[in-house]
């Protein structure tokens, strides 16, 4: 596929959506700005809202005051980008419009053409079917799927075949914007161009590894949508699964897209599956009550309208691998919403000095290494070692300092994910998207976990909003004597 000179049509389907607002037209704005989208290209928003073209630019610019950072709006800056902006109202439900997408698109019928689907899922075979009988897909057309990619290994499939129909599976972009955040793409130049790290990375020197996505908000304003999926649908199985990834894999021969792909399936393949019996003492499952975030009180998951659901708003659980890196290492990972903070990170956790010298004095106990990956709110790396305090004490006394692996502070605007992510579908790189047989293994590990929690095989627990969860996730942990990294 080319990408030549970054010029292409991008077609954002459902761009007059919440995401299209929030994150994808912030980025392709930036893009603009910055100069990484083709003189000539068009961005063309599919939309279901009849309004003129001149109306659609006035919206676009509203929301970009409204959703980019302070000072980030510049008029100079839009006027560039306003040129570029086109609406083409089809109805998606109908399959009704795309006559007038077909004009547009056919005058430049040899174009790249990125078709980002930022639609609900349902929609994307019959989307992927019109443009195909409207002849809107050529050889250098690619087509973004944002999740959810289903609820279950069956449901994930059909959406993939039905593209699949009209796809190349090399032209078919799953996104995850977890994989565009430096601090995440910067796991592998950490892993894999320091000598330092290479023979620390197994079994031998890491104890256990957690990988944490908590997020301060609710579920209010995407309840319909988010209790259907739950955190284990939402979160754990894409998000978390492809930070698991990341830290397991073995070196990828080259940093070709299926090298490292193929890296990524084969840790999927390798997750021990969480039998019945374990269900109970590897899970925990929880919905948060009423309670205080951020000063203010709010209301509990069940609050509303709807006074029952089996959807969880929390979840966490210990993930095994069984291969020879990472035997005896357990994973534990946990998200949830309506926690005290914001705040994703990875931890390493390095083994315990396996003798002292310190302690027979007296001086103090010594804390394990400790390598913290925070992806949000702040993207930073930090080393946690132990050091000698300056003074003149009798004896030595020790104290965890903070190593920071973070590049040199620099002024310049750090990118966010989308952008990354849709100038590699721009440029048709897709190392940083999940291939199909990532997706599906993915189902096939997280499917016996949802199946045993319909079947109540562990009660759903609960949390008060603004706390660090469940006591059944400590519970849990505590069991094989480790505690969660709630600093």
């Amino acid at each position: 596929m080319s990408a030549k000179n970054n010029l292409c049509d991008f077609i954002l389907f459902g761009g007059h959506g919440d995401l299209a607002f929030r994150k994808l037209m912030p980025a392709l704005y930036h893009l603009c700005k910055d100069g990484y989208l083709g003189e000539n290209s068009r961005v063309i928003t599919v939309s279901r809202r009849d309004i003129s073209n001149e109306e659609h630019i006035s919206l676009v610019k509203e929301k970009l005051i409204e959703f980019l950072p302070p000072k980030s709006f510049n008029e100079d800056d839009f006027s560039k980008f306003e040129k570029k902006l086109t609406l083409v109202t089809v109805d998606f439900a109908q399959n009704q419009g795309y006559e007038k997408l077909q004009k547009l698109l056919d005058e430049y019928d040899d174009r790249d053409r990125v078709n980002y689907l930022s639609t609900s899922p349902k929609f994307f075979g019959d989307i992927c079917q019109q443009l195909f009988e409207y002849n809107l897909i050529n050889e250098n057309s690619r087509v973004v799927l944002e999740k959810p990619l289903g609820k279950d290994l069956k449901s994930s499939q059909a959406i993939n075949q039905r593209v699949l129909e009209y796809f190349k599976e090399d032209q078919i972009y799953r996104i995850d914007h977890y994989l565009g955040k430096d601090t995440v793409q910067n796991i592998m130049a950490l892993r894999f161009s320091n000598r330092l790290f290479m023979h620390l990375w197994s079994s031998n020197h890491i104890d256990h590894v957690q990988i944490t996505v908590a997020e301060s908000v609710g579920a209010e304003g995407r309840w319909d949508y988010y209790n259907e999926y739950g955190a284990l649908r939402d979160m754990i199985q894409n998000h978390l699964m492809q930070l698991l990834c990341l830290i397991a894999m073995e070196p990828p021969c080259s940093l070709d897209a299926n090298d490292t792909r193929d890296e990524k399936v084969k840790v999927l393949k390798t997750l021990r599956p969480i039998t019945p019996a374990e269900i109970a003492t590897k899970t925990v499952r929880a919905q948060y009550t009423a309670g205080s975030s951020m000063g203010e009180l709010v209301s509990g998951y069940l609050d509303g309208e709807v006074k029952q659901s089996n959807t969880e708003t929390y979840a966490a659980m210990r993930v095994d691998i069984d291969n020879w890196r990472w035997n005896g290492v357990p994973f534990y990972i946990r998200s949830g919403k309506r926690m005290q903070k914001r705040n994703s990170e990875i931890v390493i956790q390095f083994k315990t000095m396996p003798h002292s010298i310190f302690e027979k004095s007296n001086c103090c106990s010594i804390a394990d290494n400790k390598l913290v990956i925070k992806l949000q709110p702040e993207e930073s790396i930090e080393l946690r070692l132990m050091n000698k305090i300056p003074g003149l004490s009798e004896t030595m006394q020790l104290q965890e300092v903070n190593l920071e692996l973070n590049a040199p502070h620099t002024d310049k605007r750090k990118p966010d994910a989308y952008e990354r992510l849709i100038l590699d579908v721009i440029r048709a790189n897709p190392t940083l998207f999940m291939r199909l047989d990532e997706v599906e293994a993915a189902w096939k590990w997280a499917d016996p976990i949802l199946e045993g929690w319909e079947s109540n095989l562990v009660p759903m627990k609960k949390y008060t909003a603004g706390s660090d969860g469940p006591t059944a996730a400590v519970q849990m942990i505590a069991h094989d004597g480790r505690s969660w990294n709630d600093e």
